[in-house]
């Protein structure tokens, strides 16, 4: 990790060289539009991890209020804690804690390309071999999805409506936020985030082949009615009331 201390002091002479001090730097948002959050991410980013004093110190900001955006972060699941390895005699009092970025703490970098790889993947293959290649790969994908959800769904009986409610457990757990409920005209499955909305967007072979697992999951014709990838709220999925048996007449031997 750099030495945060040097770093501030040479950052400090370079902005009252070009006249870029001023009282923003302890506030919300800096000249440059960012967020003290997003300062304090950027920080750690580059350095790798941090104390709440070194971030404070180089960011202006009292240890109380650089605390707070460190809780906030914390509760957000953006950075973790560990407690400061010293080396040689330690001083009095606990050790401090160093922060440090998690993966999602990253995402939110942009640093990652994931979305806009994988988009200039599908469009390689489209290119190459068409849109039914596209197809196969996304069927291919979710099957790994289908399979986790098929196991968790065990025990959940054969009604349609019963199997949506272990569905949306079951999807709730691979990061989807899935809910289910009955309506008038049967039922339906609202996923309130998509993992690969970004790439959908553009080829929308991913909801078609992600609609024919929850099928198939359900047991039943299931018809998409929305999804985030066309800029809908929520991914939304109609299961239709199953019709019930008639009731027909009973024969008897007197008849």
């Amino acid at each position: 990790m750099k030495n945060l201390a040097a770093y501030s002091e040479r950052r400090r002479v370079t902005e009252t060289v070009t006249g870029h001090v001023g009282a923003t730097v302890g506030t919300t948002a800096g000249q440059d539009g960012r967020t003290t959050r997003d300062r304090v991410t950027q920080l750690l980013l580059e350095h790798g991890a941090a104390t709440a004093a070194q971030l404070g110190a180089e960011l202006g900001l009292s240890p109380a209020a650089i605390r707070r955006h460190l809780d906030a972060m914390l509760a957000d699941g953006d950075v973790i804690a560990r407690e400061q390895v010293v080396h040689g005699q330690r001083g009095r009092g606990r050790p401090a804690k160093v922060f440090r970025l998690t993966e999602s703490g990253r995402r939110r970098c942009g640093t990652h390309t994931y979305d806009g790889m994988a988009t200039a993947a599908l469009r390689w293959i489209a290119g190459h071999f068409g849109p039914d290649a596209v197809g196969a790969f996304a069927a291919e994908q979710v099957a790994a999805l289908e399979a986790r959800c098929r196991a968790a769904m065990e025990g959940a009986g054969d009604d349609p409506l019963a199997r949506a409610e272990a569905l949306a457990g079951a999807l709730t757990e691979e990061g989807y936020a899935a809910n289910a409920s009955t309506i008038a005209s049967g039922g339906q499955l609202c996923q309130h985030h998509c993992p690969v909305a970004h790439v959908a967007a553009e080829f929308p072979q991913l909801c078609e082949a992600e609609t024919a697992v929850i099928s198939r999951l359900v047991g039943t014709h299931v018809q998409r009615l929305a999804t985030i990838a066309h800029g809908d709220g929520v991914c939304t999925t109609h299961i239709p009331a199953q019709p019930k048996p008639s009731v027909s007449s009973v024969r008897t031997d007197n008849d």
